[in-house]
């Protein structure tokens, strides 16, 4: 069921709620989330992966840049960032229910990164024509703060309601989204956008985890990033995120029946509601057929 959401923000013409901004202009920020501790928890849970991580191979990765991938499967703080209660509801409004985390990555830009091309998250869907309802949603949290010249991600307001339009490089429409560390950028997966240069002395490092709708195939293969030792350990909104899930009738089924009986040895006496319904639903749709 779709969560309320209440907290609003100040714009030029007005409050408006994060939900309203999200559908007018594509993206909305969320600021100061998260405190000092879980920003540092989550700097240290990186280091020595980040230690051992090569540069990009290519341009849109970045020369200059270390991505970091399948996070849930390297420390439980990922998990609680994917999961997080600020965005969930957010996600609830926009993608059908069960969707999934399609990606989770560490992005840290070095010092002479060049901007990425711009670019929508949700593009490899490319045989649904646009304007259309985004496939995804992306998330970057903010672990050192997004600024104008350390490489702050940029967009193009309302772009996430275009149809074949492209934009150049140098659309002056392009703006680039400030954030103090421990903030958050929500964004529909139609926006057009990219990560700018870095042309500061530090590096800038931050997290995207990426969702997508139930039917569509994740960007990450989730089910072999994340071995399922570590999936049973994490809380079933988490499971159900990666992938441990049902979305009705039966799609993500394991020879017939629930994924999470894999995972979850308690499965069968506590969790009845999601075979009751796929079965209501089949049903129905048998019927409707007839």
């Amino acid at each position: 069921m779709e969560r309320e959401l209440s907290v609003t923000a100040i714009t030029p013409d007005g409050p408006r709620t994060e939900l309203e901004l999200l559908e007018r202009d594509g993206f909305v920020v969320l600021q100061h989330v998260l405190g000092n501790p879980e920003v540092e928890a989550i700097r240290r849970a990186l280091e020595p992966h980040l230690e051992r991580t090569p540069m990009g191979r290519n341009r849109f990765e970045g020369l200059r840049t270390q991505r970091v991938y399948a996070l849930l499967a390297k420390s439980a703080v990922f998990g609680e960032l994917a999961s997080h209660p600020r965005v969930l509801p957010l996600l609830d409004h926009v993608l059908q229910p069960n969707y999934l985390l399609s990606a989770a990555l560490a992005i840290k830009l070095a010092p002479g990164e060049d901007r990425q091309a711009l670019h929508v998250d949700d593009g490899f869907y490319s045989w649904i024509a646009r304007p259309r309802r985004p496939v995804g949603v992306s998330v970057i949290w903010v672990i050192d703060d997004f600024t104008e010249v350390n490489g702050a991600t940029e967009v193009i307001p309302g772009s996430h309601l275009w149809g074949n339009e492209r934009p150049e490089a140098e659309d002056p429409r392009i703006q680039p989204v400030l954030m103090p560390a421990g903030s958050a950028v929500v964004f529909q997966g139609t926006l057009w956008h990219r990560g700018g240069a870095n042309r500061s002395s530090a590096p800038r490092l931050a997290i995207t985890p990426q969702y997508c709708q139930p039917w569509a195939r994740q960007m990450e293969n989730m089910t072999l990033a994340v071995p399922p030792e570590v999936v049973s350990g994490y809380p079933r909104r988490v499971q159900e995120l990666l992938g441990y899930s049902i979305h009705p009738p039966f799609m993500g089924h394991v020879n017939g029946m629930h994924p999470a009986r894999l995972i979850d040895p308690d499965y069968v006496e506590r969790d009845r509601a999601d075979a009751r319904r796929a079965a209501e639903m089949l049903e129905r749709r048998r019927g409707s057929a007839r």
